[in-house]
């Protein structure tokens, strides 16, 4: 997953693709070639690319045949449109045949923006929602959550499915504890809106491969939750032998069905689509989970091929599902193909990073020749892939393709070689891949801190110090004020530097929408770290050192607060999108995602999301009268808004700078803390109230085609920009 520590689900492992093999023997593909010839699919011939005739979106479906008929979301997992090399082509310059299809068709921002913590989980289900990690559970946590407010700790994982409950254990004891928070809690403490709802709602099947937490993402306890505790799925997924073939069955695939429609029928293994605390309610809704009911209804001659003609296996040869980290082009993209090609108009497609090596034998660094041969092998399946939609008529003209990255990560190596390497002709090795680990519990142990804490492993760790005290308790100013003070010997950089960039509490976690409807996993502190470190828990004690760089672990590090970590990308294509190309202005939030799609679609959610309409990238004949009529006006709020919302925008990174020297000082009395903790807080009430009323004046445009008050809309936008430059103030 691109990351320590970011394993989905049991079945990981897969199969080596023959197609990197091959890919092995040539590199020499340019990556400023034009696009690739594609590769014929292999096996069955699929029906006709329509959907079901209820399932027309798109805010023309009324008057005219250019309605949208399907909708491809595509989110990739690390994959990076600027380089980590200057002399190495990017992963997108080197996958012509989608950036050549994005740019050349619609708009690709290359300024989009993650929220905090910058992880896969929390990442991709804010795109997938439109909703911070406050209104869906998952800021925090890459893999699980850690608190001790009373003895227990929660092991929940961020990858869990939409409608889990959260697991609690007695630190003690390891004895269960009865909790029925969810694990994708809300602020009102109920299950958050799930992304699927808009599209059911309106007559479409949705399909799901390996997107974040709307597929199981588990066998237990997922399996059980969805056939029932006495199924023979839940009996297979329980049995210790069949862990692989449970995988392989039920993870990873779903299909969510409109009522009434025949892919989820019970006598295709549909079961009721489990959802509580929908808004409105959600029943009636059938769902399909998993390949062994799924692969019947999308590949009806037999198992599913991928795109280079191989049955989809694990690596212990169960066919189905191969695995989150078998989630390549090839793989993925197969079976999204075959899904929009029987009846499964929207699909939403998680896509594996490129620069971990497929075989699982550790990370690349950019231009290996490994890596080299991955970047082709997808580039190749993107080909076969845009071809064989067209030739089932499924096209820019009637289909919106939403394509996107988590985030972005740092690479923790040395220098390449040989010096000017490229990658594309001259591939590059290196003597030392990995980032630095570190035990943060001896490093502080050392520095003179007692106080019991756990540690959420990250490059931007949350420490839970056990009893969840107040933020002005003693024990945890202490902790904080050491924190502050780390400095560790960087081995990647060859020299000591200060661990900590930035420090945040709750009062700072709040603005920067890290605070959940679940008091327990509020951490007392939150450390972003040094982008080359990896920070966790250890022994008390360190001994000689605190910090290792084990060779051929992990080298691509995210989580903290750097703009290589936290800037990222997003391509539109589409009826109603502007054919912008390249754009390296705007500025994009991964909330703003969702209701971009929503506007386009002429759909709108249960739920108010916390971004905006990107109204950069409609095309203007296409935009609500409302968008056009205000275009000049609604384009400043929106950047406005981004600003004060996003939690690396302006005010977010300003205010975290406020948060951090205020937890470093240790001034008499705490005076300092207790001024700029206060004027954060102020600043947050200000930020909240201004941004609350710009959001009712955007979306009131883009959804209601509320015309615009200039002057209303002037009075929010110096409003806000009034509260960035206090927030600049604060800081300087």
């Amino acid at each position: 997953m691109g990351g320590k520590g970011i394993t989905r689900g049991a079945g990981a492992a897969w199969r080596f693709l023959a197609v990197l093999a091959a890919g092995l023997l040539a590199l020499g593909v340019s990556a400023s070639t034009a696009v690739a010839q594609p590769t014929a699919r292999a096996g069955r011939a699929a029906p006709g690319g329509q959907p079901a005739a209820s399932c027309a979106v798109g805010r023309s479906a009324a008057t005219s045949s250019a309605a949208i008929r399907h909708v491809i979301y595509i989110q990739f997992d690390n994959t990076h449109y600027m380089r980590d090399n200057p002399n190495v082509p990017s992963d997108l310059e080197q996958m012509p045949n989608l950036l050549n299809f994005l740019t050349g068709n619609g708009t690709l921002i290359t300024h989009e923006h993650t929220p905090l913590i910058a992880h896969t989980a929390d990442d991709i289900v804010t795109s997938e929602t439109g909703l911070y990690g406050s209104n869906q559970g998952m800021p925090i946590a890459n893999e699980y959550n850690y608190y001790t407010p009373a003895g227990t700790t929660d092991t929940a994982g961020s990858f869990a499915y939409w409608a889990d409950p959260i697991v609690d254990y007695n630190t003690a004891t390891s004895a269960p504890v009865s909790d029925t928070t969810p694990t994708m809690v809300g602020q009102a403490g109920a299950n958050a809106p799930a992304p699927w709802v808009s599209y059911t709602r309106a007559g479409c099947d949705f399909g799901t491969v390996a997107g974040a937490n709307t597929e199981l993402e588990n066998t237990t306890p997922d399996v059980p939750l969805v056939f029932g505790a006495n199924s023979p799925e839940a009996a297979e997924a329980e049995n210790p032998n069949l862990q692989s073939k449970a995988t392989a069955d039920f993870e990873g695939l779903a299909v969510h069905c409109a009522q009434g429609s025949a892919v989820c029928a019970t006598a295709n293994g549909g079961v009721n689509d489990v959802l509580p605390g929908e808004p409105g309610g959600y029943h009636g809704y059938q769902a399909l989970y998993g390949s062994k009911f799924i692969q019947p209804v999308i590949s009806p001659s037999g198992p599913v091929r991928n795109l280079d003609g191989q049955v989809i296996q694990d690596s212990s040869g169960d066919i189905g599902f191969p695995g989150y980290d078998g989630m390549t082009g090839p793989n993925a993209l197969a079976y999204t193909l075959d899904m929009q090609l029987h009846g499964v108009s929207v699909t939403d497609t998680y896509l594996s990073d490129l620069h971990d090596s497929w075989t699982g034998s550790g990370p690349f660094g950019p231009g290996e020749a490994g890596y080299e041969a991955q970047l082709r092998a997808e580039n190749a399946a993107f080909g076969t892939f845009f071809s064989q939609l067209a030739a089932h008529g499924i096209t820019k003209a009637n289909t919106l393709f939403v394509v996107t990255a988590d985030e972005g990560d740092h690479f923790v190596g040395g220098p390449p070689a040989p010096a000017g390497c490229n990658g594309v002709t001259v591939p590059c090795s290196y003597s030392t891949v990995g980032e630095v680990n570190g035990n943060l519990t001896g490093m502080l142990g050392a520095a003179g801190i007692s106080t019991p804490f756990d540690v959420e492993a990250d490059s931007a760790p949350a420490l839970y110090v056990h009893g969840q005290p107040a933020r002005t308790a003693s024990a945890v100013r202490s902790l904080e004020q050491a924190t502050a003070r780390l400095a560790e010997p960087d081995l990647a950089a060859g020299k000591t530097v200060r661990l900590t960039n930035y420090l945040a509490d709750p009062v700072e976690l709040k603005l920067l929408h890290m605070i959940t409807g679940d008091p327990r996993r509020t951490p007392s502190l939150v450390l972003f770290g040094n982008t080359d470190f990896w920070l966790s828990s250890g022994a008390a004690s360190c001994g000689a050192s605190c910090v290792s760089e084990p060779a051929g672990t992990d080298a691509w590090n995210h989580g903290t607060v750097s703009p290589q970590i936290n800037t990222t990308w997003l391509g539109l294509v589409g009826p109603g999108v502007a054919r912008g190309g390249v754009d390296g202005s705007t500025w994009s939030d991964h909330t703003d995602i969702q209701p971009t799609m929503m506007n386009l679609l002429g759909l709108r959610d249960d739920y108010t999301p916390d971004g905006r309409v990107l109204v950069e990238v409609l095309a203007p004949e296409a935009a609500p009268g409302a968008l056009r009529a205000g275009h000049g006006t609604l384009l400043r709020l929106g950047q406005v808004y981004n600003q004060l919302e996003s939690a690396v925008g302006r005010f977010g990174l300003d205010t975290l700078g406020a948060s951090t020297r205020a937890l470093a000082s240790e001034s008499p009395g705490d005076t300092t803390y207790t001024r700029i903790e206060d004027q954060l807080q102020g600043l947050g009430s200000d930020r909240d109230s201004v941004a609350t009323r710009m959001r009712a004046v955007l979306d009131g445009a883009a959804f209601d085609d509320q015309s615009l008050s200039e002057g209303q809309a002037q009075r929010l936008i110096q409003q806000g920009e009034h509260v960035l430059d206090q927030a600049a103030l604060l800081v300087s």
